[in-house]
């Protein structure tokens, strides 16, 4: 807060910095216009003031993002998505049967974002109109209202996961301007390459050896190769991949399912992996490439097909199977946003916990523009439960957000419908 003076010395008020303290939840940001007005430090004379030679204006250093002009970011929105859909599979958590833990994620998710303020076409989603009843590539998904959007969803990333009680699984989409984000059609598995925002993606390429890849990330890394942690799908074709590393000399980390959060590790501060290698699902991805551009991270794809049968429908797709997509073919532009939220616990997020009348949750959010990653704690109150205000949970839960009537009031996932005012 800044004393404000006319010319002739007369106090005019306060003049409030356009970075302002931080608001309770729920409160607009408010940008501020600037003025010619004259600031005056207080308790100078306005005489000594004028007399003092101003010096030439230089660029401000950096100090982080620009909320003057605040515009709307759709990771926040979201997360809500996520977070009922990663409510809605947790409740099947190890009993086996991972197609109604990911039917329940589909039902969930479809239901909440048909509220959202958006104009989104459905890219990669659950399979062809004829394939899924819901969530199926082309469907029409929002109000209808701008911006209009293309969007990659996986309700359920890790459905064996889910079924078998294992860590990892995730709730998960992601969102760009429509047009900007790469169809997958026919083709389901690519050859991938993701590394974080520390290696130059100039200096790998799916053309390359893999000693020759793992060399330059070691280079852009400082440190040998034989400390290099490489993230591996746990399959048989990746046998002669595995032998290529080990021979290289670096370490492996093998995982069983989930690859989306497996290339999000290699972007992440103090990273436990450094590249993620092999062949996975070329949906995920897709989803992958939103989240590693909002995180300064890249990735490499090249179609792979299965058998002869694979290969010709994706050359009759007039796909090319030798063509390496880079990140921007397969996002382009900064307009992304990512969202996930943790079924089970992972080391990207922390999995659902459910509580006497209510659960908590974990989810990361992104932004391509301003590569923003937010991470958020849930705590969701079902619709009609008594809360306790004496209870530990409740106890605890007030403290962390400084007052109860900031407590989510969603209703569980099994309710018939889905509050939107959590």
């Amino acid at each position: 807060m800044q004393l404000v003076r006319s010319s002739n010395g007369q106090c005019l008020g306060h003049r409030r910095d356009a970075v302002t303290a931080s608001r309770p939840f729920g409160h607009a940001r408010t940008a501020y216009r600037s003025c010619r007005t004259q600031v005056l430090s207080p308790g100078k004379p306005v005489s000594e003031a004028a007399q003092t030679s101003v010096p030439p204006k230089q660029a401000a250093a950096p100090t982080g993002p620009d909320y003057t002009a605040p515009s709307r970011n759709l990771a926040l929105e979201l997360v809500r998505v996520t977070e009922a859909a990663a409510l809605a599979a947790a409740r099947w958590l190890g009993k086996g049967d991972k197609n109604c833990a990911d039917q329940a994620a589909v039902d969930m998710m479809r239901k909440v974002l048909n509220g959202i303020p958006m104009d989104g076409i459905v890219v990669i989603g659950e399979g062809e109109k004829d394939e899924a009843p819901m969530l199926y590539c082309g469907e029409h998904i929002g109000d209808g209202t701008p911006p209009m959007v293309d969007i990659a969803v996986d309700p359920l990333d890790g459905t064996t996961l889910t079924a078998q009680g294992r860590s990892g699984a995730i709730a998960v989409m992601a969102l760009a301007e429509r047009g900007c984000m790469y169809d997958p059609g026919p083709c389901f598995y690519m050859e991938k390459l993701a590394v974080g925002p520390d290696v130059d993606p100039r200096r790998i390429s799916l053309d390359y050896s893999v000693a020759h890849n793992l060399e330059a990330v070691a280079n852009c890394l400082g440190k040998p190769v034989s400390d290099v942690t490489v993230l591996v799908l746990d399959r048989p074709r990746h046998a002669k991949l595995i032998a290529d590393i080990r021979a290289a000399g670096a370490r492996i980390r093998m995982i069983s399912d989930g690859d989306v959060g497996g290339a999000i590790e290699t972007a992440k501060p103090e990273a436990p992996v450094d590249v993620m290698m092999g062949i996975g699902g070329t949906p995920e991805g897709v989803i992958a490439a939103a989240a590693l551009k909002c995180m300064g991270g890249s990735i490499q794809g090249r179609l792979w097909a299965r058998n002869e049968e694979d290969a010709e429908a994706i050359r009759a797709s007039g796909r090319d199977l030798t063509k390496i997509l880079h990140t921007e073919d397969l996002v382009r532009g900064n307009d992304c946003f990512f969202a996930a939220t943790g079924v089970s616990d992972g080391d990207l997020v922390r999995g659902v916990r459910f509580f006497s009348g209510g659960a908590s949750t974990n989810s990361v959010v992104m932004r391509g523009r301003s590569q923003t990653v937010r991470y958020i704690e849930t705590f969701h109150k079902w619709a009609g439960s008594v809360s306790n205000p004496s209870s530990p949970w409740h106890s605890q839960q007030a403290s962390m957000m400084g007052s109860p009537s900031l407590l989510s009031n969603s209703p569980g996932p099994s309710a018939a419908v889905f509050r939107l005012d959590d």
